[in-house]
């Protein structure tokens, strides 16, 4: 039995996991404003409501926006950008007085969809998250790999490839100050903004979803945005070679993705036959806080 906590922009959910991978209790509150100090208590004031409903005390672990800097102890590469700087486990180990573990929010949705979900039994699992946000994570033989960086799977923050860049209406700038990051195009307001450069209307990434099956602009901005999606994953297939591909975040329920992608992608892997499979979540957004009580062995 684990605690798993999902810090997000809008909620944070917690759970008790057991070892079969069953969700036994669940809490799900706010997220309070950007102030630091509220995010604190109100993750801590979780735990220590699920550990009161456990016979003993369980271990914690925490998916967070960004990453923990292993060698300033502070967060950083937040899109949530009041915890940057933060020294986020410190300052929670103090409230909670035990050791906690704490990893990107892909990185838990990638280890729960590799332990219990759709990249169940598979040898390698990359999970990229396509969202407010885009980033990703990887897991092989249900390990998760971090790096000494700690930004393993951070695809998001890569350039667009050239081929992708020809679809795009000029430059964009990313929030981490660099342009033309993936996640100014796969993330959603990224397809919102390809949707007004091509056709000059203001949709957010579900309107356009939904819009496609009767106006054509939008399916022809979908259409894009797979070709986009394609080209871009065609650089983790090159790189890491996975066995599954898992999508999460809102923009992964669009169901044209799996249909489309994996066709567009053969034209630039590097290999025959693309035999990676590109599969959507079996979690939704529970994935994240289910990744993070995997960051402890089950026992």
């Amino acid at each position: 039995m684990r605690i798993g906590i999902d810090l997000g922009g809008t909620k944070i959910e917690g759970i008790i996991l057991d070892q079969a991978g069953v969700v036994v209790e669940k809490i799900r509150i706010p997220t309070p404003d950007q102030e630091y100090k509220r995010i604190l208590y109100a993750i801590t004031a979780v735990v220590s409501e699920l550990q009161s409903r456990a016979a003993t005390r369980l271990s914690v672990g925490i998916g967070t926006p960004g990453s923990h800097s292993p060698t300033s102890n502070t967060m950083k590469n937040c899109n949530s950008i009041n915890l940057n700087g933060r020294t986020l486990k410190t300052d929670i180990e103090s409230q909670l007085g035990y050791d906690i573990r704490l990893e990107n929010d892909a990185n838990c949705f990638a280890l729960s969809e590799a332990h219990h979900g759709a990249g169940t039994g598979a040898h390698s699992v990359f999970g990229a998250i396509l969202g407010t946000g885009t980033g990703g994570g990887v897991v092989i033989n249900q390990e998760l790999l971090t790096g000494p960086n700690s930004i393993a799977g951070e695809w998001g923050h890569n350039p667009v490839p050239s081929s992708v860049m020809k679809l795009m209406g000029g430059e964009r700038e990313c929030y981490c100050g660099r342009f033309n990051c993936i996640e100014t195009v796969l993330s959603g307001s990224g397809l919102s903004q390809t949707h007004m450069e091509r056709s000059k209307q203001s949709l957010s990434a579900m309107e356009i979803a939904k819009a496609a099956a009767s106006d054509a602009s939008a399916r022809e901005t979908l259409e894009v945005y797979c070709a986009q999606l394609a080209q871009c994953l065609s650089t983790v297939v090159n790189l890491l070679d996975p066995d599954v591909i898992v999508l999460g975040g809102g923009l992964s329920n669009i169901p044209l993705l799996y249909e489309r992608v994996p066709v567009l992608i053969s034209d630039y892997v590097f290999t025959d036959a693309m035999a990676t499979r590109l599969l959507p979540p079996s979690f939704g957004d529970a994935s994240g806080a289910r990744g993070a009580a995997c960051l402890w062995p089950a026992r």
